[in-house]
Formats: C-alpha cells, structure tokens, sequence
C-alpha cells in the first residue's frame, strides 16, 4: 500500500536504510488505510423524489411522518413549482400542475436532518424508500456518497490515470479542475487547492464526482483543512431510472456497499498500464482493488444524523452583523446613547421568526407524527 517492497520495508525496520520524512508520511498513510475505525463508510448525500399526487399533506404526514405545524410555508418554489414547505434543509414542493405532484428534496444537510427523524420515527432508510415505492413515489435523483477518511483515494493520480487511459471504463467523458480557486482568499500560491474529477456526462443518468472533501469545507466553510475528518469523497450521481433501480436493489438486498460498488465496477475500472498486454487484461491498481473492496473490511451504510440548526445565519450574524452591534455598544458605553437599546423596543418578531423558534426548541420527538 505505501509503494515499496517487502524487503525494503525490512530495511527500513532493522535500521540499516534511512527513513526520510518522505517515506514516513507514506508508511503512516499505508497503515492509516487499515485502520479499524471506518476509513471508509457511505451515507446517502442527496434524494429527490416526485410523489404522483396533489395532497402534499398526505405526503409530509403520512410519508415523511413529519408535523406540518413546524414547517415553514412559502408561496414560491424551484424546478417551476409554485410554494413549499420546509424544515430546516427538508424541503417539500407543490404547484397546481397534477403532472409535477409533490417534491421532496434533502440536499446533504438535509439528509443528515431527516435522519435524526428519521431515528426518532424508529425508521431507517431502507423502510423510507419501500414506503416511497410503496406510495408510487417516483425516484428522481439518488446520490450515494463514499467518505475516505484516511486518504485511500488519490484525486490527482485518478485524474492522471484517466488522462494515461490508465482509466477502463464504458464512459468517454472525464472533467477534472482545481477547486475552490475562487474562493482562496490572499493567497497567490495555489498549488495545493483541492481537486475534483467528474466520471462521465453530468447529461447522463449516472456519472461520478470524486473530490477532496477536506479542501472543499475549507473552501466553502474556512474550516482548516486538518480539521476536516473526511479527506476524499466519492459519489455516485443517479437520475431517473438509475436512480429507481440502484433503491429497487437496496431493497432487494438490504446492502448498500452491494448497490454501491456493484454500480462502480459496472462502469469503471483504474488499472496499471501493460503495453504487452491488452487494455482489458491490465491489472487493477492495488490502490483501486482495496478501494472496491480488495483486502479491506466490509462497509455500511451509515447514519449522521444532525439536528436543524442555525448554523447559516450565525455565520451570517458573525461576519455582517455582529461588528455593527459591537460598534454600537462601545458607543454606549462611550457616550451613554444606547441606539441598540431603542431599536430594540420597537423590533417585533414576524410570524416566521416565532415558527423558526419553534423549530428550534423543539425535539425531533415533537417534530414527527407518531
């Protein structure tokens, strides 16, 4: 795993070849690839679903089991829906058009928000999505998501591999670039950003997206990048009919890593080159074949659920509002006018302020319908 032979590895131990700093990152990055503590797990990161019908009660009570008294109501929408209600980051849609029904979208966050109802409810996703087939409930985005906590993937040498047709696979299509780029503040150096190497067509209804997940919380959040416990991220994108059938195998086999890399070996294979030999005998890359299951522990599927919090507008209220309000008190103090305080006699709480509250004081016990 680290790249070298045995005996050097011998060597090395008894002492009589140097250990450069170099080889001791290598080493302890080899042996952080078998550490017990789920290098690698998988979590679902994105679902939408298309319920073939108008009553979007019917679907928060009965199928997401959710209280619609702590959701959220607006009279505008996405993907040309009309309104929607929402909980934190669980959205639901609906418009008037029968043809569109109702729509349930949990991005990442959303996800882990649902769980922790999904946990209260004494559900799991497997008995979601039968009550979703269940209800006719049409599938139209699934995104399983590989977490590598100990740096198993290699982004950059993936992306060189698919550049060298080191990459065996039935798509022709490969994207890759440096992410965060934008974002990277005062820093004129950027060797170093993250990278992201898309798998095929973003058109198509399946196609991968493998990055580093510890660049990009850095990059979107100011997380420190050491402080970020997942180094890569692999996910799998499925729409429409790959999406329905990747949870039609869910539920036939109750294995996620099953569903999962069955779909990965499907379409791609990283291999190392053999001029001698043809493409297809090449053999698999040691790094790759531990990935897709060579040697390693078996994986789960893995639940983080995650309270609704107010996370966006504290990071919100820290950078834009919070400087005003300290200028405002030390003029206080220096002065004894006290703007603050006036302003605050006449500040009245909207009607979305007191549900918001309620949201947030609330359990996910009191949230979901029992």
């Amino acid at each position: 795993m680290a790249g070298i032979s045995r005996e050097h590895l011998n060597r090395i131990e008894a002492g009589t070849v140097a250990l450069t700093e170099d080889m001791k990152t290598k080493l302890l990055e080899a042996v952080e690839k078998f550490n017990p503590d789920e290098p690698l797990f998988l979590l679902f990161d994105y679902v939408r679903i298309r319920f073939p019908t108008m009553d979007i009660k019917h679907v928060i009570k009965n199928i997401l089991k959710l209280n619609i008294d702590y959701m959220l109501h607006e009279d505008y929408g996405h993907y040309k829906y009309t309104e929607h209600y929402y909980i934190g980051d669980v959205f639901v849609y609906t418009s008037q058009d029968e043809e569109k029904g109702v729509l349930l979208e949990l991005k990442g966050k959303g996800c882990r928000q649902f769980e922790s109802y999904l946990l209260a409810q004494e559900r799991s996703w497997y008995d979601f999505f039968m009550d979703v087939l269940i209800e006719g409930g049409v599938m139209k985005r699934l995104d399983l998501a590989i977490n590598d906590k100990a740096g198993i993937l290699d982004i950059p040498d993936l992306t060189a591999r698919c550049t060298s047709e080191e990459c065996v696979s039935v798509f022709r299509s490969f994207k890759s670039y440096a992410s965060g780029e934008l974002v990277k503040h005062n820093e004129a150096d950027k060797a170093g950003m993250g990278h992201t190497l898309y798998i095929g067509s973003l058109k198509s209804e399946v196609y991968f997206c493998v990055y580093e997940k510890n660049y990009e919380q850095y990059a979107k959040l100011g997380i420190p990048i050491e402080e970020v416990p997942i180094k890569n991220r692999f996910e799998i994108r499925l729409k429409d009919e790959r999406a329905y059938y990747a949870v039609r195998d869910l539920l036939t086999y109750y294995d996620a890593e099953r569903t999962a890399f069955s779909i990965i070996n499907r379409y791609i294979r990283f291999a190392d080159k053999e001029p001698d030999k043809r493409k297809s005998e090449w053999k698999t890359n040691a790094r790759w074949a531990w990935f897709i299951g060579e040697g390693r522990p078996p994986l789960k599927l893995t639940s983080q659920p995650e309270p609704y919090t107010l996370e966006r507008t504290l990071r919100w209220v820290e950078r834009q509002v919070d400087p005003t309000l300290k200028m405002l008190e030390e003029i206080a103090k220096k002065t004894g006018v006290d703007y603050l305080k006036e302003i605050r006699k006449h500040t009245k709480l909207t009607e979305k302020h007191e549900q918001i509250i309620a949201q947030q004081t609330a359990s996910p016990e009191e949230v979901i319908v029992k």
